[in-house]
């Protein structure tokens, strides 16, 4: 099996024909709920799978547009259609960069607002250190911890992967309820 870099676009690309895409962003449901481009469906990186079917099928009809945060997500995700023969597209620096260049991005009234995925990391993990340091004053071990999530910090900028972001993409907060999902797929069929 040979893999190939994903087709990019830039936000003022994607701007001026954004009804010609299907775009799925695959971000966390409580950060797709923070906001996210017109007209965007969600489907979680992590229940992508589940979705090949029907993405297959949208993907026959038209170009299909990944979406998350930063255009991380969204390659890995191209790279998981390419391998089940399904071509996709990304948004290259993702969310980020599409307000960043002042497009706007949809927020309903009814959502929740949940932290982006960079910032729940950037929490669990000063915390982790911090508890790490203090515990650390009275039981010389405890510092350890401190020490690992800082290893894990460095490798993680190093993959470019995220062991702490996946584990926390599994926390209630983050996970589509499953009629969501059903809802998104059987729009997807339209």
């Amino acid at each position: 099996m040979t893999t190939s870099t994903p087709t990019t676009r830039t936000p003022a690309q994607v701007a001026t024909c954004l009804d010609d895409y299907t775009i799925i962003d695959v971000r966390t449901p409580g950060e797709y709920a923070s906001g996210h481009l017109p007209g965007a469906h969600n489907i979680p990186l992590d229940h992508l799978h589940a979705a090949l079917p029907a993405l297959k099928a949208v993907a026959a009809r038209g170009t299909l547009l990944m979406v998350c945060a930063s255009g991380n997500r969204s390659t890995t995700a191209c790279t998981e259609l390419a391998a089940a023969d399904i071509p996709a597209t990304t948004l290259a620096g993702g969310t980020t960069a599409w307000t960043g260049e002042g497009q706007p991005l949809h927020r309903p009234d009814s959502a929740r607002a949940v932290w982006p995925m960079e910032r729940q990391v950037r929490l669990a993990a000063g915390s982790l250190v911090v508890l790490g340091l203090a515990a650390g004053t009275r039981w010389r071990p405890a510092r350890w911890l401190s020490a690992a999530i800082g290893t894990g910090l460095v490798f993680s900028a190093v993959t470019n992967t995220c062991g702490m972001a996946a584990a926390l993409a599994k926390l209630p907060h983050n996970q589509p309820r499953p009629a969501d999902l059903h809802a998104t797929l059987r729009a997807l069929e339209n």
